[in-house]
């Protein structure tokens, strides 16, 4: 059990390059698709929970991922899958950019990499989107996103007061968003 979950998170720590965020698609790959030992759902729970709590979100994940697979050799195992091939390619990617920094090829690579991790970080959203407006209905599902947003972007409030207030909410007596469909 734990050469595959120190596999899993090897592997997405190996092909998540560009941050934490980029990684997190190729984690749900394997713990959702490859081994099954979440459904999207369970996977988008630890995400959002892990999303709120401070500290780098791909230890957070893999390191609750797995301590729920297997107990605490599992969450270490991860621990270690995740933060090994980080450090390991930061050296020596590092010595190697800055070795060759002026080359217009480097140069390339480094803006190539800024719209990729774009793109698996959008796919990512959409999908939490879709299975968000099956789940609590498009009208506040839309409505959410955009007070989001402007709260985030416009009014510069930091997301994770945003994200408290909405998990703060979800406890309030009155609160009816399962059945707002």
């Amino acid at each position: 059990m734990n050469k595959d979950l120190f596999i899993a998170f090897f592997r997405a720590g190996m092909l998540g390059y560009g941050g934490g965020l980029s990684a997190i698609p190729l984690m749900q790959r394997e713990v959702v698709n490859r081994y099954k030992w979440m459904d999207d759902d369970e996977f988008s729970d630890v995400l959002a929970l892990s999303n709120a709590l401070p500290g780098p979100i791909n230890t957070k994940l893999s390191g609750y991922i797995g301590w729920r697979v297997n107990g605490w050799s599992g969450m270490l195992m991860c621990l270690l899958a995740t933060v090994l091939p980080t450090a390991v390619l930061m050296i020596l990617l590092l010595t190697l950019l800055n070795a060759f920094k002026d080359k217009p090829f480097v140069q390339g690579m480094a803006k190539g990499v800024i719209p990729i991790a774009g793109v698996m970080i959008g796919v990512m959203a959409l999908d939490f989107l879709k299975k968000s407006g099956l789940g609590l209905g498009w009208k506040l599902t839309i409505g959410l996103a955009a007070a989001s947003v402007i709260l985030i972007e416009l009014l510069g409030i930091h997301p994770a007061i945003v994200i408290a207030v909405l998990i703060g909410s979800a406890f309030l007596p009155w609160n009816k968003w399962k059945g707002a469909k």
